[in-house]
């Protein structure tokens, strides 16, 4: 979604001529009440709304990979978007080149995706986690979590007590092909411990990575 008619016609004439399927719409309202795509491309300046509430209000509802494309480079930016699902973040100007790069980066990372396990729920203690439903309690209340915030929970609450490597963390979670920053880890991980309500619940294991603390 791009409001910009000097930016959005070119990128659409653009990505239609690689061969995708391109339904473009100018505001935030629009995208929230258009069907559901296999990708989009997200603004964060729109006329009726910002791009990080369109983000917000589709994770709550989608697990729709999202790539933010904006001017707005500052890394505070980038954090938050990721922080609240995005899957990658590509800063104004970008060449055609890049985008259809990042794009297809993305579409491998979902369509790479582990098998769901066996077991359809994982529980540590008093947390709880659905892996049909996606969902996750904690002393039978309800944590609501951004998609990547639950596959990096139920990664480590597979082996609990066990240390994870950045490096399987980022395989597990985002792919092989992940190019962002490894510092979304630590954004992620700060994200679930605000969330669970103790910092405890996952500890920082130096030199290697996290681990999932037993309760």
């Amino acid at each position: 979604m791009e409001d910009d008619d000097g930016i959005a016609g070119p990128l659409v004439t653009g990505l239609r001529r690689e061969g995708f399927d391109v339904e473009r719409v100018a505001t935030g309202e629009a995208a929230l009440a258009a069907n559901e795509p296999d990708l989009v491309l997200l603004d964060l300046r729109l006329p009726d709304t910002d791009g990080f509430t369109v983000a917000r209000r589709l994770r709550e509802r989608s697990r729709v990979p999202i790539i933010m494309v904006t001017a707005r480079g500052e890394e505070v930016d980038r954090v938050v978007g990721l922080e609240i699902g995005a899957d990658d973040y590509v800063v104004k100007p970008f060449g055609l080149r890049e985008l259809i790069a990042r794009i297809h980066a993305v579409m491998r990372r979902v369509n790479e995706a582990a098998p769901v396990p066996e077991a359809t729920s994982l529980d540590v203690g008093p947390l709880h986690i659905d892996l049909r439903e996606h969902r996750v309690t904690l002393d039978g209340a309800e944590v609501a979590l951004t998609p990547k915030e639950f596959d990096l929970l139920a990664l480590l609450a597979v082996d609990p007590g066990a240390a994870f490597d950045r490096r399987r963390i980022l395989e597990d979670v985002w792919g092989s092909r992940w190019y962002g920053p490894t510092k979304t880890i630590d954004v992620h991980v700060s994200a679930l411990r605000r969330k669970l309500g103790d910092p405890a619940w996952i500890e920082t294991v130096r030199g290697v990575g996290f681990r999932l603390r037993p309760r």
